[in-house]
């Protein structure tokens, strides 16, 4: 990893921090400092470099030692030679460059633990709440393993699969929370019947223009083990969704 990529700026804080200057030994060194390096083009990009480059360490999550920095940044503007060699600048490099391997490689193994037991407890919940659901009033299981309740039967035409629908729709996960709301836009959504999920796909060709459905979808006819945004791995869908118009455009 070449030093200069990950310190982009620093040649250049290098050249702009010789026109910053030092501060004096009194009460007032400080605020004077502070209004002097802010006073001109040079000193403000200079002091823009100084706080991307700060940013940029930080942002690194590494041991940072401000007083080692400091001595590079004298180093380099003495135009001295540095105080490590060729070879010890590869080896600290390399060091460097396994250190974050491994780091991202911890935190990639961590994030991928936690998606596994989300992915488990979303399925696991989704389940439990099919298995109960399919046994209240009104609702209707498909061979998919799709659920919907009818709130309002509708009485025109039925989509197909190459039909445009308008709709308007609410989507919430199992807990209530809301993730989407064509509704809370006060716009409605058109789209073709088999761009959207599976879950939708099938419902929308089952429903007649006017109808108002809540539907319930499994996880497999939804985002899956992926997810997406704000959907969890393998959670179960409800949708509140209304068919406005059965084939957009059509006569």
């Amino acid at each position: 990893m070449n030093l200069v990529k990950i310190l982009p700026l620093t040649a250049l804080l290098l050249l702009s921090a010789c026109d910053v200057p030092q501060a004096k030994n009194d009460a007032t060194a400080t605020d004077t400092l502070e209004e002097a390096a802010l006073s001109t083009q040079a000193q403000k990009i200079s002091y823009l470099l100084g706080l991307d480059n700060g940013n940029n360490i930080k942002s690194m999550d590494i041991e940072f030692d401000a007083a080692a920095f400091q001595s590079g940044l004298n180093t380099a503007l003495a135009g001295e030679q540095p105080r490590l060699n060729e070879e010890q600048i590869a080896m600290t490099i390399q060091q460097f460059e396994t250190d974050m391997k491994a780091k991202q490689e911890a935190m990639q193994s961590a994030q991928q633990e936690m998606l596994s037991a989300q992915s488990a407890d979303n399925a696991t919940q989704g389940a439990e709440f099919l298995a109960a659901n399919s046994a209240k009033e009104g609702v209707i299981t498909t061979e998919s393993g799709l659920q919907y309740k009818v709130l309002t039967p509708g009485t025109g035409s039925k989509p197909s699969a190459d039909s445009t629908v308008e709709v308007h729709y609410a989507g919430r996960l199992l807990d209530g929370t809301e993730f989407d709301s064509s509704i809370k836009r006060g716009v409605p959504a058109q789209f073709g019947v088999t761009q959207v999920i599976a879950g939708w796909t099938e419902a929308l060709q089952l429903m007649s223009e006017g109808a108002k459905w809540e539907l319930y979808i499994p996880a497999d006819l939804a985002y899956g083990p992926g997810g997406t945004g704000p959907i969890g791995p393998n959670a179960t869908l409800i949708f509140e969704v209304e068919l406005l118009q059965a084939n957009v455009g059509s006569e």
